[in-house]
């Protein structure tokens, strides 16, 4: 029996095991086809080192070289790092569109702009409260009616006003829950470092830790959603991690560098809670507009009495300083004089109701850009995970295809194996001698 004879089993039996391995793969991708975070796999097979056989020809001297078969040099993941880099930024300010509208939104449903509940309403109830007064100066219902008119006003300014600081409370406080101990940024961050070191360990004894970098790369895609993230391999295999505008990376190696100070530039949706609530945030200017309002009001109706009817410097601390009896129409000690309560009634479409005004149309104009943004982004996002997906994500069809291709070459394999087996008990019966 020669050698090329022996080397032809090899070679079957190669063919076997690579065909093996290739369909274990195709069933790996199928089985976790709806698997979040999973790339498809492919085995890259090559041929093995060829068999020299010198002086093959009597008659030339020449030699040749014998294939000897194929093998499975790796299975790697099917997976493009423009596309990631590309869906983590765009990830990240979708993540901070969100949480602007998101908080917007709950700040126009606290305005509840139209209603009868809403300022807007109560302000107009205030003036015609006093025109009436004006109908009939010396009615004592209709000083009751301004003061309740005035009550009624002043504690809807104060409700809003304490609706728009608990919004504020309540972005500070998941602020403080996503990046303070054992919040999601921690988490992310502890989790990335921990699989730096498990790669890092598995590249170093020659093993392809595809499923550790899945798990990687999803939870960086999870980060990306809180703040801007970059990430740079280093020739270690270890991924290094910037975070926002921190100063240092989140993650180096398996060392986690947080808590640290960041800022509204950072992004996603940390920057987006830090913008909202900084000093010159969309909260803060509602709050403030709001003072601006009331503090417009106390001045333009107490400038025509001569004992202020209203108290306070803001919409949290507005409200009414007089009793309905000494509630005046008028300036003069005339009985039926109503100057005054015209004047105030006069009020009506003026500074405060303008101002007010303005403030629900900027309020407004906010919340849909917001949404606009919102929407706009989530479609860019969507379009950058589909073409990641068309990369990455397994199909089963293409899949379903391989499993008829490589189970086709290990049947043919299998087949090379048994003629070449019969072969050699064929020769071995018949000669009863085995050649060298």
């Amino acid at each position: 029996m020669s050698i090329p004879t022996l080397q032809g089993l090899q070679t079957a039996l190669s063919g076997l095991v690579a065909e093996q391995t290739a369909l274990d793969t195709t069933g790996n991708n199928i089985a976790n086809a709806n698997t979040e975070g999973y790339s498809r796999e492919t085995a890259l097979l090559e041929p093995d080192p060829p068999l020299d056989i010198p002086a093959i020809s009597t008659l030339t001297g020449e030699g040749a070289q014998l294939g000897t078969g194929v093998s499975v040099s790796n299975i790697t993941r099917i997976r493009n790092v423009y596309l990631d880099a590309q869906y983590r930024a765009q990830n990240s300010a979708l993540g901070g569109a969100s949480t602007q509208a998101e908080e917007l939104a709950q700040a126009q449903a606290a305005f509840d702009e139209p209603s009868s509940s809403s300022i807007a309403s109560q302000m107009s109830s205030f003036w015609t409260a006093w025109n009436s007064l004006a109908s009939s100066p010396t009615s004592e219902a209709a000083k009751e009616g301004v003061v309740a008119a005035g009550e009624q006003l002043a504690s809807t300014f104060k409700q809003l006003s304490a609706q728009l600081s608990t919004i504020s409370s309540q972005a500070g406080e998941q602020y403080a829950a996503l990046t303070g101990e054992g919040g999601e940024v921690e988490n992310y961050a502890n989790q990335i470092a921990q699989l730096n070191g498990q790669i890092k360990l598995s590249e170093e004894a020659g093993q392809q830790p595809n499923e550790m970098l899945d798990r990687r790369d999803l939870l960086l895609d999870k980060l990306s959603s809180l703040a801007n993230v970059t990430v740079t391999e280093e020739p270690d295999h270890t991924d290094t991690v910037s975070f926002g505008d921190a100063a240092k990376p989140l993650v180096e190696g398996t060392t986690v560098n947080w808590p640290q100070a960041i800022t509204e530039a950072s992004g996603g949706q940390l920057g987006a809670l830090l913008g909202l609530t900084g000093p010159k945030g969309a909260l803060t200017g509602l709050q403030s507009g709001l003072d601006n309002v009331a503090e417009t009001l106390i001045a333009t109706v107490n400038e025509h009495l001569a004992k202020p009817f209203f108290s306070g410097e803001s919409a949290a601390t507005l409200a009414v300083a007089v009793k309905p009896s000494e509630v005046q129409a008028s300036g003069t000690k005339n009985p039926g004089g109503n100057e005054v309560a015209l004047a105030i009634a006069g009020l009506r479409g003026g500074a405060a109701e303008h101002g007010y005004a303005t403030l629900v149309e900027k309020l407004g104009s906010d919340v849909q850009g917001a949404k606009d943004e919102q929407n706009n982004l989530q479609t860019t996002v969507t379009a950058i995970n589909d073409q990641r997906q068309s990369v990455s994500g397994v199909s089963l069809d293409e899949e379903m295809t391989n499993l008829i291709t490589f189970q086709r070459g290990y049947q043919a394999s299998a087949r090379t194996l048994t003629a070449m087996s019969e072969l050699l008990e064929t020769l071995i019966e018949h000669t009863g001698v085995v050649g060298l």
